[in-house]
């Protein structure tokens, strides 16, 4: 059970309400900032001292990951609207990386998660098993008959990996000035496309 201490004057009933508490606490903060964020700043918010948040979460990776994974659900059921009834996997690939690019500069959760390592964000995180995890999630979703494409379950991983590289690219250098959503559309359909049906070709 919780400790009935801060929290607002308005204490959680028990250990999970808690737990959502803390995590709501913290996508509230991150949305806010833009940036990873410490268990000292999660406590201060909910009025509490740093080893409440402790006792929940061990460290401010865990909690960064619980937050990032809060946001996913709701990030993954917007994705699958906006890709509904585009079966060609070019098409369907595009507009999901052009909306998931563009929500996650409207929610940083997503760019955290796909970055992995939270507390010290490295390169190497857009090809974590966490990341790629995710990446097969989202293109499970799509309408696209990836068999008839061409695609096991063994490309569907190496098109999951490409595709995070290409993110993480404009991740790092989104251009001076960035693309627009249109321009990059045709970029993408351009040079992306041209390695998704090249899988055919292969098979």
């Amino acid at each position: 059970m919780a400790r009935r201490r801060g929290w607002g004057g308005s204490p959680p009933g028990d250990d999970d309400e808690a737990s959502r508490r803390i995590v709501a606490a913290a996508v509230d903060l991150i949305g806010r900032t833009g940036s990873a964020i410490s268990i000292a700043d999660v406590a201060e918010s909910l009025g509490v001292i740093r080893q409440t948040v402790y006792r929940y979460y061990p460290s401010a990776d865990a909690l960064m990951r619980a937050a990032a994974i809060a946001s996913v659900a709701g990030f993954l059921d917007r994705l699958t609207e906006q890709v509904r009834g585009l079966e060609d996997p070019v098409e369907a690939m595009t507009e999901g990386v052009v909306y998931t690019l563009a929500e996650v500069r409207r929610t940083p959760h997503l760019g955290l998660l796909l970055s992995s390592s939270y507390s010290n964000v490295h390169p190497d995180g857009m090809t974590s098993h966490e990341a790629r995890a995710f990446g097969m999630t989202m293109i499970r979703r799509f309408d696209v008959d990836w068999g008839r494409h061409g695609y096991d379950d063994a490309a569907l991983h190496e098109l999951v990996e490409y595709v995070l590289r290409t993110m993480q690219s404009f991740f790092v250098s989104p251009g001076d000035p960035p693309r627009s959503d249109d321009d990059l559309r045709r970029y993408l359909r351009r040079w992306m496309g041209a390695a998704i049906v090249a899988q055919k070709a292969v098979r």
